[in-house]
């Protein structure tokens, strides 16, 4: 009993004659069924002959206290799957130890069985969309008001074959006729996650979107990878097919089928890259063959797009990248290599644009520490030091669920606990740049060399902003002097542990704030051991 072509499996629920009172299953979740004590929605499919009253609870399940409960009044048939939706209203549960639980009157399916598909249980999602986000992990992503976000994923996009490749297509319209794929990290992907839901995620955050598509190439050079010649021609067209259906107005093939799911309005799409790291695994050697295939196609559809390379690396590269188009360029490092790194584009070529789409501290550990955090900060005000050449960063990996991780340290976590999100210490760093962000960089007069303080200073308008790290272990006296700023606020994040961290067990490093005033046009304040301190003067 399939639910769809997409969905081949159902759960059978087999009813022994006789029987009566409540029969039925539950499920425990993914680590637990976390109830945050908004108004749930519950959907699922049934099929098989069935008049009466199917009743959803959430109960706790080591101690059966009921946490949400409704009764559905539902006929079905035996021929086909009929939907149900029913809205369940908690109370909030202590920990994600719930189960759901769905049962019906024996006496009504006496001797017979049913079948249930797809079942489905949201709380309220961040914006109110449906399939959306949960809403304790997406509100510190608002809150750090990030820039831009990149999609979906790397090595997601890539796959482990061109068969097991991120495919658009199956992501898009009713989750029913999303069939969902084996991820690269080890879970399955069901994909309810899709395109058109990365784009409202972006809207609703006020994020450019970085739309990755395949380039013939799956990880460790997977399946009949990589593709050239003539037979990259399908891929091609795949991905043509794919921004005609992100920008394509309604009057296009794609753009119909977009607006046939609630989207009339083409999304708004400025950039994509080709491929994700194609220098490794055995895709150097053929990627500029595949990228100039794909740019030509795109450029020629999209000429207004920026199109950006997998690598930075000049021999996976053609001999003359197109005018306009980008590198991407990834650097995971220890944190002493980070410092060292902090003059790396100084000396870039200007002519080529440069996205770092991936970067942080890794240190065999578990958790950002303030140490790394720290020589990320460094690292980052290299960057925007630069930043006339590197347009855009980002840390990666972003999100890790503590119950299920295979890699680590991430910027954010989260358990199945709904209060339980960890804002890292390296979450604070980014935090901390994002919001208090100038459009002009300035030159600074200093009478001391560059670490263990490193600097930027930049303006946005009125307002003036010192970024600072301090990589040691001792204390330093800064003084600052900004023309005409009498005023502003300094915000901090320190620990004289190097090692200290947050966790889902600690919360041991947080910012800061304080008010502070210019003295004789000067501001004057300590940086403690092992920090990062923004100073906005207005």
């Amino acid at each position: 009993n399939p639910l769809t072509e997409a969905i081949p499996h159902s759960l059978k629920l087999d009813v022994k004659q006789g029987a009566s009172g409540a029969v039925g299953f539950t499920n425990e979740g993914y680590w637990g069924v976390p109830v945050d004590g908004s108004e749930f929605l519950n959907t699922f499919w049934i099929k098989g002959n069935f008049s009466g009253d199917i009743t959803v609870r959430l109960v706790g399940n080591n101690t059966g206290t009921e946490y949400g409960s409704t009764k559905i009044s539902q006929s079905s048939n035996s021929s086909n799957f009929t939907r149900v939706t029913a809205k369940i209203p908690t109370k909030k549960a202590p920990d994600g130890a719930v189960l759901y639980e769905l049962t019906v009157d024996g006496a009504s399916v006496d001797g017979s069985s049913l079948n249930f598909g797809l079942l489905e249980l949201f709380p309220q999602t961040y914006r109110s969309r449906s399939n959306g986000l949960k809403p304790q992990v997406a509100q510190p992503l608002a809150d750090m008001k990030g820039s831009f976000l990149r999609f979906p994923g790397g090595n997601n996009l890539e796959g482990a074959s061109e068969a097991r490749r991120w495919k658009w297509n199956e992501t898009i319209g009713p989750v029913e006729n999303r069939p969902g794929r084996q991820g690269d990290w080890s879970y399955y992907n069901t994909d309810g996650l899709g395109l058109d839901e990365y784009f409202y995620w972006c809207e609703d955050m006020g994020l450019t979107p970085v739309l990755g598509v395949w380039a013939g190439f799956a990880l460790e050079s997977g399946g009949n990878t990589p593709i050239t010649g003539d037979a990259l021609k399908p891929y091609i067209d795949d991905v043509l097919n794919e921004l005609e259906y992100v920008l394509g107005d309604s009057s296009t093939k794609y753009g119909s089928l977009r607006a046939s799911y609630e989207r009339k309005e083409p999304w708004k799409l400025t950039m994509v890259e080709i491929g994700n790291e194609d220098m490794l695994g055995g895709g150097c050697e053929s990627y500029g063959e595949r990228f100039t295939a794909f740019y030509d196609a795109i450029h020629a559809a999209y000429p207004d797009l920026t199109i950006i390379a997998s690598t930075d690396q000049s021999s996976c590269l053609p001999s003359k990248l197109p005018e306009g188009a980008w590198v991407d360029y990834h650097n995971y490092n220890t944190a002493d290599n980070l410092v060292e790194q902090f003059g790396q584009f100084d000396n870039k070529d200007r002519s080529v644009p440069y996205f770092i789409g991936e970067y942080s501290c890794q240190q065999d550990n578990a958790w950002p520490f303030m140490q790394g955090s720290v020589a990320e900060a460094v690292y980052m005000i290299g960057i925007e030091r630069n930043s006339d050449v590197v347009k855009m960063a980002a840390y990666a990996p972003l999100l890790q669920l503590v119950n299920s991780t295979q890699w680590t340290p991430n910027l954010i976590a989260f358990t199945q606990n709904p209060s339980t999100v960890i804002e890292t210490t390296s979450y604070y760093v980014q935090q901390m740049f994002s919001v208090n962000r100038g459009d002009t960089i300035h030159n600074v007069k200093s009478d001391s060399a560059f670490g263990p303080v490193y600097w930027v200073a930049s303006s946005a308008g009125d307002n003036y902003y010192v970024k600072l790290a301090n990589y040691g272990a001792n204390t330093q006296e800064i003084t600052i002097s900004i023309s005409g700023k009498t005023g502003g606020k300094l915000t901090v994040l320190a620990d004289s542990d190097p090692k200290a961290f947050n966790s889902d067990t600690q919360t041991l490093v947080t910012p800061s704030e304080s008010d502070v005033k210019a003295t004789n046009g000067k501001f004057t304040f300590t940086l403690p051991a092992w920090s990062v301190g923004v100073l906005a003067a207005n």
